[in-house]
């Protein structure tokens, strides 16, 4: 289970799929530049990776600071925390990957500070300015689930826009193989085993108000249509293809 879900989220990452028949081979891992090997071992040998550009690389539509804030002040404390929280108990020898399919059992602060640490490393992952457009073959399972990009880019952004208070909105694929959009509360994440509905995610966005007030303010609607324009959808199609390879 551990080749599944960790090298296809993080940048190479394999899938979270549970059917036999979406199983898949260590070398779907060699198809991908990997970046984040570091994210695939037990959390006990995680280090804190390396933002995969530079602080100012989605100007215009992410503002520098707030780039260099969120992930060096907010991202960073949440991976102290959850190495504190776990740090002498059972979960260092897993794999977070572990830990989420079953976070229901372990404390809140596992929960908050792993989703929170993870969550942003897929965040930083899912954007690229000139991040191309969706595969053919993404594209051709947009159009069959959704009917168009536009109707995607409709219902992910109401995930978002509707989300109450702090969260996430998600692009993911189920264990069928089915795209399908959601959004989860806090630092939850479709991994975890206390969401509505499960699956891989191959984009995330941050809809928790540091991702977007010192540009936005309160207008979480205009972060989102300038999220837009950075989605990495060559990154985002190789998670797909991996997935439903």
């Amino acid at each position: 289970m551990r080749r599944y879900i960790i090298t296809t989220l993080i940048c190479s990452i394999i899938p979270f799929i549970t059917t036999a028949q979406k199983n898949l081979t260590h070398q779907n891992i060699e198809h991908y530049n990997i970046n984040n090997q570091n994210i695939m071992n037990t959390i006990n040998k995680i280090e804190f990776p390396q933002l995969p550009y530079a602080y100012d690389s989605l100007e215009p539509f992410i503002d520098k600071l707030t780039v260099e804030i969120h992930y060096s002040k907010h991202q960073k404390t949440y991976f102290d925390n959850f190495m504190n929280a776990v740090k002498g108990t059972e979960l260092e020898t897993m794999t977070i990957e572990e830990v989420f399919k079953n976070i229901s059992k372990y404390p809140v602060a596992v929960k908050n500070n792993g989703g929170g640490f993870f969550n942003h490393v897929l965040y930083w992952e899912s954007m690229k300015v000139n991040g191309g457009k969706p595969s053919v073959k993404l594209a051709e399972a947009i159009n069959k689930k959704f009917g168009s990009l536009d109707e995607l880019k409709k219902l992910f952004t109401d995930a978002g826009k509707t989300r109450f208070g702090s969260g996430w909105a998600w692009l993911s694929v189920d264990e069928k193989g089915d795209l399908f959009v959601s959004s989860t509360p806090n630092q939850e994440n479709p991994i975890m085993d206390v969401t509505e509905k499960r699956g891989t995610p191959i984009l995330a966005m941050d809809v928790w108000e540091h991702a977007y007030y010192l540009k936005y303010q309160n207008k979480r609607p205009d972060y989102i249509e300038a999220f837009w324009n950075v989605i990495n959808w060559e990154l985002v199609s190789k998670k797909y293809e991996a997935i439903v390879r």
